[in-house]
């Protein structure tokens, strides 16, 4: 039987797919054996009218070996 952790992250960058490989990117240098990766939550910031970056909120899903 697996047991399988969950953790929250925030990323940006300059596209939706982007910000979604920076987490899980990020993420995958301390954590190992990720499953998953869940978007909450897309924000974009503007500036001047324009999008200049999206944020997203995650979960990431691993699996815990014991």
């Amino acid at each position: 039987m697996s047991i399988v952790k969950v953790i929250e992250v925030i990323s940006e960058g300059k596209t939706i797919e982007e910000a979604i490989h920076s987490a899980v990117h990020e993420a995958s240098k301390t954590v190992k054996e990720i499953k998953q990766v869940d978007v909450d939550h897309i924000h974009a910031k503007v500036e001047n009218g324009h999008i200049t970056k999206f944020r997203i909120d995650a979960r990431i899903s691993f699996v815990i070996h014991h």
